[in-house]
């Protein structure tokens, strides 16, 4: 099985960013597989999932992309690091079932800390987390919404999930619902 590389950037938000990373992968003979791109705050920060298209030295091909990245930094401004991954395919998993849950209310310091350590003493998986704070047009107050998908053990009742989220919800005074 050929190895897989992870690899992370961010830098200043451009037009080009992409090209200048996906160029470094196909030049590389890599073919990349699954990605994550957003922008931050004026900074755009990506995730991705890549392999070699054929079987090569692979501490070559790694040594070969760390010089990549520290050349993306040098002439293009942006940092990038790699790393190899050991993939094992995921088997579906038939003891779990998904939820999406969002959060919403005023902007503080905790919500994302409170929340998700109450899933994590639960054995619920986060999936995917998104948040952002906006300013409330009514008033201008700052507003806090995060959705996250979950992955709820069989075993774990959904209403024990909710009471749990709803001691949260007050305690921070923030909305939390479960769908």
């Amino acid at each position: 099985m050929l190895k897989k590389f992870l690899l992370t950037a961010f830098c200043k938000d451009r037009p080009g960013i992409v090209a200048d990373i996906s160029q470094v992968i196909y030049e590389n003979g890599c073919n990349l597989e699954d990605s994550t791109m957003t922008n931050l705050a004026g900074e755009f920060a990506i995730i991705l999932l890549f392999s070699p298209l054929s079987a090569r030295e692979e501490t070559d091909l790694e040594e070969k992309l760390s010089m990549e990245c520290r050349r993306l930094e040098r002439e293009k401004g942006i940092t990038a690091f790699i790393r190899p991954f050991s993939h094992e395919e995921r088997k579906p998993k038939d003891d779990y079932y998904t939820k999406n849950l969002h959060v919403e209310g005023q902007d503080q310091a905790g919500i994302v800390y409170k929340v998700s350590r109450f899933l994590a003493d639960s054995d619920i998986n986060i999936s995917t987390l998104n948040s952002e704070m906006k300013l409330s047009p009514e008033s201008g107050a700052a507003i806090y919404s995060m959705t996250l998908l979950i992955e709820i053990p069989q075993k774990v009742s959904l209403q024990s999930v909710e009471q749990g989220l709803n001691q949260i919800g007050d305690q921070l005074n923030v909305d939390i619902t479960v769908e």
